[in-house]
C-alpha cells in the first residue's frame, strides 16, 4: 500500500517538475558565473575611482599659503574709505512700517563721513599740483572735529602735516584722536564768520603764513614760483581777499625740480570747497543708489558745510527727480528757515536776545547760520527741513541703543529724529524707503552728547 502511495505521488511531480537538458544547465550555469564576475569587476571599479577622488580631494585642499584675490586687497587707508554698507534700523522700520536705511559712514578708516571729503580735497588738490606728499607740506583747516581727524588720517598716510583748528567747546574725544594723530591742534573761543579770529578765518591766515614763510625767499630763485598762483573760489569777495594763494608748478618752470621739495601750506576749505560736494555726488549717491537697487523715497540728512545733502541729493534726484530731499537741522541754525521760509534766521537770534556767538547744542557736526558755497548748490534740490530739539537727538540715541544696539553721535540721531518725521508728515505706511546718513560714532560725543 504504502510503495503503491510512493509511486503515485513520484508520478504526479514528475509530470509537473522536468529537470532541464543538460545544454540548459550548461547555459544557465555561466550566466550565473558570467554575472558574479560582472558584479565583482564594477564593485572593484566603483571601489577603485572612490579612492582615486578621495586621493585628489586630500591632495587639493592639503595646507598651503593663503590665496587673496587682488580685489580683496586695498591699498592704504585710501582703499578703506567709502562703500559702506546700508543699514536697516529695525525698531524704526518696524514701528513706522518703512523701510529706514541708515549708510553707515561710520564704518570708514577715520570713524564719519568726513573721510570722503578729505580724501576727494587732498586728492584734487595733489591733481591740482597745489601740494606734493613728503615735502614738509602742511594742510590748515577749520572744523569742530571730524573733518579734521579724517584730514589727519589720510594726511599722515600721504606724507603731510596737519593744523587743525576749532572751538574750545568741542567734545574732548576729538581733540585726543587729532593729537594720537599727530595733528597740531588749536582750540580758540566760539566766534562770528565775520570776525578774524574765528575758527575757519584763523585757519586760512595760518595757511597763507606758512606759505609765505616757507616758499618767497629773496635770495631764493625758487621764489619766482610764487606768480603761479591759484585762488580757491569762494562765495565772499571779502573772503577772497584774505584768502591763501596755493602754489601751483606748472610743467617746464624754470625751476620745476626745485619747486616739488619745497613745503607749502594748504588750506582745505571744506565749506567752500567744490571738492566736498563732488565727494558725495561720485561716491555717496552712487552707492545709496546701487545699494538700494534704485528704490528710494526720500533722502534725509543733516548740513554743516552742505556737501553732504548737496552732493548726494544732485545725484539722487538726477537719477529720479521725484525723490523727496530734507535736511534735518538743529537748534540754533538758521537753515530750517532759510529752506521753508527762504530767509536765514532762528528765533532764538531775535532782537535783543541774539548772543555774540553761536547758540550752544548738544548736537555737533550740523547746522550753521550762513551760507556756504556748498549749501547754496544743495538750496534748489531740497524739498523740506525739520526743526530737530536737543531733546529729542538725546531721546533718539539712548532709544537706538536700547533697541537696535547703535551707538551713533548726535547728528545720527538728528537724522534719525528728522526720518520719522517726514514719515509722519507724509502719511507713509508701508512699501517707502527713507535713506539717511549715520555720520559717525558715540564714541567721539561722550564728554558732551552722552
Amino acid at each position: 500500500m504504502t510503495s503503491t502511495w510512493t509511486t503515485s505521488i513520484a508520478d504526479f511531480l514528475s509530470s509537473y517538475i522536468r529537470l532541464p537538458s543538460r545544454t540548459t544547465s550548461r547555459h544557465v550555469l555561466i550566466g550565473l558565473i558570467i554575472g558574479f564576475s560582472l558584479s565583482l569587476s564594477s564593485t572593484s571599479l566603483v571601489q577603485y575611482y572612490q579612492q582615486r577622488k578621495k586621493e585628489r580631494q586630500i591632495a587639493h585642499f592639503a595646507p598651503r599659503p593663503i590665496e587673496l584675490r587682488s580685489d580683496e586687497i586695498v591699498k592704504g587707508v585710501s582703499g578703506l574709505i567709502g562703500n559702506t554698507p546700508l543699514v536697516r534700523i529695525n525698531s524704526l522700520s518696524d514701528a513706522l512700517g518703512v523701510e529706514i536705511l541708515g549708510k553707515a559712514e561710520f564704518l570708514n578708516i577715520g570713524g564719519s563721513v568726513k573721510d570722503r571729503v578729505a580724501l576727494q580735497m587732498i586728492d584734487d588738490a595733489e591733481r591740482a599740483g597745489f601740494i606734493r606728499p613728503y615735502t614738509g607740506s602742511r594742510i590748515f583747516e577749520g572744523t569742530v572735529g571730524s573733518t579734521g581727524i579724517s584730514i589727519a588720517t589720510i594726511a599722515r598716510a600721504r606724507g603731510y602735516e596737519t593744523t587743525i583748528i576749532m572751538p574750545d567747546d568741542v567734545a574732548e574725544e576729538k581733540v585726543k584722536a587729532l593729537q594720537a594723530l599727530g595733528a597740531e591742534v588749536e582750540r580758540v573761543r566760539p566766534a562770528s564768520i565775520v570776525d578774524k579770529k574765528q575758527y575757519v578765518n584763523l585757519a586760512r591766515q595760518r595757511a597763507a603764513r606758512f606759505g609765505e614763510e616757507d616758499s618767497i625767499d629773496a635770495n631764493d630763485p625758487s621764489s619766482k614760483a610764487k606768480e603761479h598762483t591759484h585762488i580757491l573760489q569762494s562765495t565772499s569777495d571779502s573772503v577772497v581777499s584774505e584768502m591763501p594763494r596755493h602754489v601751483r608748478f606748472e610743467d617746464g618752470d624754470e625751476d620745476e625740480n626745485a619747486s616739488r621739495t619745497q613745503p607749502r601750506g594748504f588750506f582745505a576749505d571744506q565749506f567752500e570747497n567744490r571738492s566736498n560736494f563732488d565727494a558725495h555726488f561720485k561716491g555717496t549717491g552712487p552707492e545709496i543708489w546701487r545699494q538700494t537697487n534704485g528704490r528710494v523715497d526720500a533722502f534725509v540728512a543733516g548740513a554743516g558745510t552742505g556737501g553732504t545733502v548737496a552732493g548726494t541729493g544732485h545725484y539722487l534726484k538726477s537719477m529720479n527727480e521725484d525723490i523727496f530731499v530734507a535736511i534735518a537741522d538743529p537748534e540754533g541754525s538758521g537753515l530750517y528757515n532759510k529752506v521753508k521760509y527762504g530767509v536765514m534766521y532762528d528765533p532764538k537770534e531775535s532782537e535783543g536776545t541774539k548772543r555774540r556767538h553761536q547758540v550752544d547744542t548738544a548736537v555737533e557736526g550740523i547746522g550753521i547760520n550762513r551760507l556756504t558755497h556748498n549749501i547754496e548748490l544743495a538750496l534748489p534740490i531740497l524739498d523740506d527741513a525739520f526743526r530737530i530739539t536737543d531733546a529729542e537727538a538725546v531721546s533718539m540715541s539712548r532709544y537706538l541703543v536700547k533697541y537696535d544696539g547703535l551707538f551713533l553721535g548726535s547728528s545720527s540721531a538728528c537724522n534719525l529724529v528728522a526720518c520719522v518725521k517726514l514719515v509722519k508728515q507724509k502719511g507713509w505706511k508701508e512699501g517707502q524707503t527713507v535713506v539717511t546718513i549715520l555720520c559717525d560714532s558715540g564714541t567721539r560725543h561722550y564728554s558732551k552728547f552722552w
